[in-house]
């Protein structure tokens, strides 16, 4: 199986609300297949159809509990609680920014089979089933985010900040030392600790 190429920032359809899919047969568990294919190429951890060129209400996600497809997806629930966290998304590679998402959520729609389910969750699985129902609606994290960077910079800057930590942070006194204070340190006329 081939993946799809995953369409990027520009690209018309990321912006077109996607259409509900009137019967899920065995195209669209292809279809479904293929995304999820391409989500694990990229990497990623969600992909909405608009993202590959189809504009249909289908989803992907493995946010590490194993994959997740869900045909035309609503979310039926959301916490009154929000959480400000760092987004990326495969349709805009290398960029970053920080969202507010509602912390739990619930999910539904129907299986690959055309059963209705329902998953409910927080953390990143509530963050990828937000974000990825936002793609079926023409909405971009871009669109929600406080500032969108390049993922360089976050790291550059988390490199640095560690760097400072640990220069601030004076190494262990070598076995057996005897640490003298600035106000302690003897005088000419005083003889010298012994350790």
């Amino acid at each position: 199986m081939s993946t799809f190429t995953i369409r990027t920032d520009g690209d018309p359809i990321l912006r077109r609300k996607a259409r509900p899919v009137e019967k899920v047969d065995q195209k669209v568990r292809d279809i479904l297949d293929r995304m999820l294919e391409t989500m694990y190429a990229a990497p990623g951890v969600g992909l909405a159809a608009p993202q590959v060129g189809i504009s249909r209400r289908m989803i992907v996600m493995d946010v590490g509990q194993g994959p997740i497809k869900v045909v035309n997806p609503k979310i039926t629930y959301l916490s009154e609680e929000e959480e400000l966290a760092m987004e990326g998304c495969l349709s805009f590679p290398g960029l970053e920014g920080e969202v507010w998402r509602c912390s739990k959520v619930r999910l539904s729609g129907l299986d690959e089979f055309g059963q209705k389910v329902s998953y409910e969750g927080e953390g990143l699985f509530a963050r990828c089933a937000q974000h990825e129902c936002d793609h079926l609606d023409g909405v971009l994290y871009v669109d929600l985010a406080e500032e969108v960077h390049p993922i360089s910079e976050r790291e550059l800057a988390e490199e640095v900040a560690a760097a400072e930590e640990e220069a601030s942070i004076e190494p262990p006194a070598a076995p057996g030392a005897h640490k003298v204070a600035a106000t302690e340190v003897p005088t000419a006329d005083e003889p010298t600790p012994e350790a």
